[in-house]
């Protein structure tokens, strides 16, 4: 699969509304093998009482009765996950709508488990994470179906070319989520429930208004979330989730590392990156010790 998995009319649809949907955009062979995968992890699950590094557990989880929330980090924990976000169509599709190389920020396997299983309230993403530009889009893949009943993903199109949303509470606390005000003057009327067959790929800009309802179904909603920017976009290390969204953030997909970056429209070749080896004295660069 190359990068040409999007048409031109989609990537179009993609850069003015801030989203896309791709039904059955996965074969059946990739999804008996991510289904295997986190029916592992739902399993190593039932023996937690509280949640861990790895899992995120909904208030009631039991052995008998598992409930997640989510599994952090994926690509970490399993070669499927792996292979699908750094080698297969999620990687090809995040490279054909970012053109070129990409990088991977984070993973996560939001379940939204059955019976009530947890709203995501409104809120834009870049929030969480900051880059320096806002290339970052994040790419779902439904690992079972999905229908109006199951709280699926809504998106406000156009809402990424908009306000960006303070989302501290009332007394300065991180919230996670828009004030009631700000929602409230949202034309909810105009969102758009991200429905689908399992194997269906949704996409958001990283500054997309989106969210879920709660699943009132008897089934849960997996989905598998992936998140790429731009070669040339950055996280801002010190803020947010950045820096500590597990070993493989900040991978170059499809290419080579780039020092490219442009601050305030002044495009400038940064020096290599030196976090592994740690950095040389400018005297030793200078000098070509």
């Amino acid at each position: 699969m190359g990068h040409d998995v999007v048409t031109a009319a989609q990537h179009e649809f993609y850069a003015s509304h801030g989203y896309l949907q791709l039904e059955s955009f996965l074969d059946a062979e990739w999804m008996t093998e991510l289904r295997a995968a986190s029916d592992q992890f739902v399993d190593e699950s039932r023996s937690l009482t509280g949640s861990s590094r790895r899992f995120d557990l909904e208030p009631g989880h039991s052995a008998t009765n598992p409930r997640l929330r989510r599994l952090v980090s994926p690509v970490d924990l399993h070669e499927t996950f792996h292979r699908l976000a750094f080698e297969g169509p999620v990687a090809q599709l995040a490279m054909a709508l970012l053109g070129g190389p990409v990088r991977f920020h984070h993973s996560k396997l939001n379940y939204k488990w059955s019976g009530g299983g947890e709203e995501v309230k409104w809120h834009q993403d870049i929030q969480f994470w900051p880059h320096t530009d806002f290339s970052p889009l994040t790419i779902g893949v439904y690992l079972d179906d999905v229908d109006d009943e199951m709280g699926p993903m809504g998106v406000l199109p156009g809402s990424h070319l908009g306000t960006l949303y303070d989302l501290y509470n009332a007394d300065g606390s991180w919230g996670g989520a828009m004030n009631d005000a700000d929602i409230a003057a949202l034309p909810i009327d105009e969102m758009v429930w991200l429905q689908g067959p399992a194997g269906s790929v949704t996409v958001h800009n990283c500054a997309m208004v989106h969210g879920s309802m709660p699943n009132l179904s008897d089934r849960p909603r997996p989905l598998l979330l992936q998140t790429y920017s731009a070669l040339d976009s950055y996280p801002v290390l010190g803020i947010g989730a950045n820096g500590v969204d597990g070993a493989n953030s900040g991978r170059i997909v499809g290419g080579a590392p780039s020092q490219e970056v442009t601050v305030d429209g002044r495009p400038m070749r940064g020096a290599p990156d030196w976090r592994k080896q740690g950095p040389p004295t400018i005297f030793g660069s200078q000098q070509a010790e």
